[in-house]
């Protein structure tokens, strides 16, 4: 049976006692600490402890309590008011008025917050940081270049200067973030671990990733032929202006073109004069590229109506007119042969029926399970809902789980019906959120049992964050759905390899935070002004 902790501004019962948690908190009361420790492992509750006993030593003094968005504040705000004893949490967000949030901060109080509000506030004479003796900053790995942690961080350290804790799940695989993390918030200490560190390895529930390989079939594999053959054209097109190698397709040389390109028009309007008729043409050959580029990565890892929307959005004006890069594209003899296909024959992916097969299967066997499939678009979070809801009813509950922006008949979720659909996931009413990037990062649902990749993405930041929302209360599975000999392999290997180098980057950090020759990183000087800015 596990043993709770026992502290006098901790309700009884209310948090697990964890020895790894006790020792990580144990130094963050004394020391700027940064929290490494992968989702799922209870950096909440190391806040929790350590808020705790700063209301316990300095009861006349604030806590400040920071995450980047509504969502993730009114849930801390949740675990704070639940485990907690002390003053009920004030939530401040941007839906409060300034002078509203100003009447309402009244130490000693424990503030939950987004930084952009608090960062606003600083700039108003009145609003200040010498309330608080602590100042958690929750998913610290934000706290680079403009983003409002950093000013945060700057006037904390030009105060009295609050003690601070900083956690994240994966700060990124470049040592130059982390240290501008740790800059920025002004740290003194780093705690770091993962699921094979001795003293988390008793406590930690395993999480199975399978690779789940999938044929393209022909139809699809001529599509992406096509599509290719329209990039190839572009790319020619460039080629022979001198812009890039014969037969360079990749991404990233195509927006490196790109930046130069609009670099030169940039260049051209600041003299006053019209751009050479060449480079507006150059310009839309580019765009092409990357226009066919994107429906081919929808092609060969999505299906056949992300690619079909994509498509049709293409033929709708954009700011009242079609651009000659759209006209050029939807020109394409390849593109309108993939067009006339997708209209005329029948063809669908086959990671959509892989994708609810799995998610029928798993709720089927375990029907008090919970799922959470992961997809880069919004138009392949639709079609898996209509597709659970029409081929597993009756087995599972599907939900779609976007972000706020809205795009037409595109429409978002707002953070407070964000909030809403994760507490019915909590308590069983949906039993499948079918998501984009919006629930990779922060959330706190414990029961999910199962996450389903749709693509594998490169970015070892998200495919942490998403591969730890299952294994928290028992053991789980991450489902990676890869189309066979398309980019999808690519980016999965990168995947792997972007992982094992953050953590010998995070090893060598470790060291050197331990020896104190953590050097500063050079900040662009952009970044700079916007800081000076804020101090002013």
């Amino acid at each position: 049976m596990a043993t709770v902790v026992e502290h006098p501004r901790i309700r009884p019962g209310s948090l697990e006692d964890r020895r790894y948690q006790a020792d990580i908190a144990r130094v963050a009361v004394a020391r700027n600490t940064l929290v490494v420790l992968p989702t799922g492992l209870g950096k909440t509750a190391i806040a929790l402890r350590v808020i705790a006993e700063f209301l316990d030593r300095r009861p006349t003094e604030s806590v400040l309590l920071l995450a980047p968005t509504r969502p993730l504040v009114v849930q801390h705000a949740r675990s704070v008011a639940d485990t907690v004893a002390g003053p009920k949490p004030l939530v401040l967000t941007g839906a409060i008025t300034p002078e509203r949030r100003s009447e309402l901060v009244h130490p000693p109080q424990i503030v939950v917050a987004t930084p952009q509000v608090i960062a606003n506030d600083l700039l108003h004479e009145g609003f200040t940081l010498d309330r608080f003796s602590l100042i958690v900053f929750d998913e610290a790995h934000r706290a680079v270049g403009d983003y409002p942690y950093v000013a945060i961080g700057r006037r904390n350290a030009e105060g009295r200067g609050a003690r601070v804790l900083a956690m994240t799940a994966s700060p990124g695989a470049r040592k130059q973030r982390i240290e501008e993390v740790w800059y920025n918030l002004h740290l003194e200490h780093f705690e770091y671990r993962t699921e094979h560190s001795p003293d988390v390895v008793p406590y930690i529930h395993s999480v199975g990733v399978e690779t789940v390989e999938i044929p393209l079939p022909p139809e699809m594999q001529h599509v992406a032929i096509l599509l290719r053959a329209a990039v190839a054209r572009a790319v020619e097109r460039l080629s022979q202006s001198g812009l890039v190698a014969p037969g360079e397709m990749s991404r990233r040389a195509l927006l490196d073109v790109g930046t130069r390109l609009h670099r030169e028009l940039s260049a051209h309007r600041s003299r006053g004069e019209p751009a050479p008729a060449a480079v507006w043409a150059a310009v839309t050959a580019q765009s092409v590229a990357m226009k066919g580029l994107h429906a081919l990565e929808l092609a060969e890892s999505q299906g056949v109506d992300a690619l079909r929307a994509f498509l049709d959005r293409q033929a709708e004006p954009d700011r009242g007119r079609v651009t000659p890069a759209q006209r050029a594209f939807l020109g394409d003899p390849d593109v309108i042969e993939v067009r006339r296909r997708l209209a005329t024959e029948a063809i669908e992916h086959p990671k959509l029926t892989t994708a609810v097969g799995v998610v029928r299967a798993e709720l089927r066997d375990r029907p008090n399970a919970r799922v959470i499939v992961f997809s880069q678009y919004r138009d392949t979070v639709d079609r898996l809902v209509q597709a659970l809801e029409t081929e597993a009813a009756g087995i599972v509950r599907p939900a779609r789980f976007v972000g706020q922006a809205t795009h037409g008949a595109d429409v978002g979720l707002s953070q407070k019906e964000q909030v809403a659909l994760l507490d019915r996931f909590r308590r069983g009413e949906v039993n499948c959120l079918v998501a984009t990037s919006v629930a990779e990062e922060g959330l706190d649902i414990p029961s999910t049992d199962l996450v389903v990749f749709y693509e594998p993405i490169p970015d070892v930041i998200r495919t942490i964050q998403r591969r730890g929302r299952t294994g928290r209360a028992r053991a789980g599975r991450a489902l990676v759905l890869v189309a066979r000999g398309t980019r999808d392999e690519g980016m999965h290997r990168a995947s792997f390899a972007r992982e094992r180098r953050m953590h010998a980057m995070l090893e060598e950090v470790e060291a050197e935070a331990r020896a104190g020759t953590l050097r500063p990183p050079v900040i662009d000087p952009s970044i700079q002004t916007v800081l000076d800015e804020y101090d002013r």
